[in-house]
This record gives structure tokens, sequence and C-alpha cells, in this order.
């Protein structure tokens, strides 16, 4: 195959992928090729606008440096920012295409408004997270069976306390106890000997501290 056949080989390869990379985004999606034999014109083909060109735009200031870098730097450049005239965020992609003789001839870029997506995260914060404090402090866990309450009930106290149950100080015990009285794990059946074993004590220990604090 000579270089011109090549050469319309590619873009006509390229235009396949640029519908389908569209297609797979859909309006919020701008493809583009440019044609690097002329960067004066080099916007050949486009789906999708979200920039606001045409064909026969230029090549952009990124897509310029690129190419002057040479072959020894790399020929893409990947999931950065872009800004359009009118302050709209882009995440955008631009990737160098060469023939079968490393000659550049194409860029294949992509440019995907991010608008819409960020405010869709802005609204939906106020769900998932308290604004004051950043992410809701976990409140509620799932159990399939009263011993998966009852452990979490005791991690949680744990949690307050501040020290696992093995370094406690009698003093702490009382209070870890009286936590666990107070967050209602005693109401299930079994609970003492559960928080007897996660303690790694005998269950009369715990049995005392119920009556100390009682």
């Amino acid at each position: 195959m000579d270089q011109s056949a090549e050469h319309k080989q590619i873009f006509h390869n390229l235009r396949q992928v640029a519908d389908a990379v569209h297609a797979l985004f859909g309006p919020n999606s701008e493809v583009v090729i440019h044609d690097l034999a002329d960067l004066q014109k080099s916007l050949v083909y486009m789906r999708g606008n979200v920039t606001g060109r045409k064909v026969g735009a230029p090549a952009t200031d990124l897509l310029v440096k690129l190419i002057q870098d040479g072959p020894e730097h790399k020929d893409y450049f990947h999931n950065y920012k872009s800004v359009t005239a009118d302050g709209r965020c882009l995440k955008s992609t631009t990737t160098i295409i060469k023939d079968s003789r490393g000659r550049v001839v194409a860029a294949f870029c992509i440019n995907l408004d991010t608008t819409a997506y960020f405010n869709a995260i802005q609204a939906l914060l106020p769900f998932i997270h308290d604004l004051e404090t950043g992410i809701y402090p976990s409140k509620e866990n799932f159990a399939d069976s009263p011993s998966d309450t009852i452990k979490a009930l005791f991690v949680q106290a744990v949690e307050e306390i501040g020290v696992q149950p093995s370094a406690m100080s009698i003093e702490e015990k009382t209070r870890f106890i009286e936590k666990m009285k107070q967050s209602g794990v005693f109401q299930f059946k079994g609970a003492v000997e559960q928080v007897a074993t996660l303690m790694d004590v005998t269950k009369c220990t715990v049995y005392n501290y119920l009556k100390k604090i009682s």
C-alpha cells in the first residue's frame, strides 16, 4: 500500500472509531480528528460539539507542542483538564497517530463536558455527606443475627472508650460495660456471654461490672 492509500485508510478507520466513541458517550462528548499535514486547518472531522469549533479549525496549542516535542517524547496526553471559551470544564485526551513509517499523520481527540456531572455530584452531596463535618458517621449496621448486632455495639463502645478491652483499666472497663448497658445490648439473649468472650474475661466478671454500675 502506497503512502497516500495508507493515510486514506488511517482517516477512514479514525472516523469509524470517532463515531463509535461519540455514540458511547453521547451529547456531552466531542470527538475530533486532525490532519496534521496542515496545522492551519487541521480539524477535518467532528462528532458532537462541546468546544464550539468547526471543521477547518486550526491545531490547538497542546497539539502543536506534542508534535514539536518529537519522537523522543510521548505521543499522547490523557485525562487532562481543558476549559471552553464560556468557562465549562472538560476532561480531554489527545493521541497522535502515526503511519507504518513512524511519520505523524493525525491526532485523535476526545473532549467530555463534565459540567452536568459536576452539577449532579453537587446536588447529591447533601444526601451522602455531612456538609459541616464530612462523611456521615456510621450509625447503623445491618445485622443478619443478634450476634452481629451485639458485636457492632461492642465495637462502637470500644471506639468510644478509645482503648482495646485487654488494655483497659478497671475504671475504663467499668465505663465500657456502662456504655454497653446504655446501648441496650444486654437486652439480647446471650449478650453477657458474648461480651465476656469479646473482652476475654469470664461471664462472672461482666456480671460483677453490671452490679457495680447498677
